[in-house]
């Protein structure tokens, strides 16, 4: 009985507890993207990063979409990643986010 009383609190502390962090994506400005091989080079950059899930980029709107894991990677990151290879990329502010 006790191990099952044990158990039981157990659970409900787990399941209780604030995640540690989680997927996240965010929508980036690029600058510099001129032609057809920037959104490549772009991509790439943000793929490299440890943490990155996916990269979607955009020549038209001359934007990157980037989903990551927070707890490995952050904007910061992203953005050096980009800037590094000629990129400036800023974060988009979002409504209500």
């Amino acid at each position: 009985m006790t191990r099952i009383f044990a158990a039981l609190i157990a659970a409900t502390l787990i399941a209780s507890a604030p995640a540690l962090g989680g997927e996240r994506t965010v929508k980036l400005s690029v600058e510099n993207m001129t032609c057809a091989t920037c959104p490549y080079i772009v991509r790439q950059s943000l793929a490299g990063v440890p943490g990155v899930r996916q990269v979607d980029v955009s020549f038209e709107l001359k934007t990157a979409t980037v989903t990551f894991d927070d707890e490995t990677a952050d904007i910061a990151a992203l953005r050096a990643a980009t800037t590094g290879n000629g990129f400036p990329s800023q974060l988009v502010e979002t409504p209500g986010g």
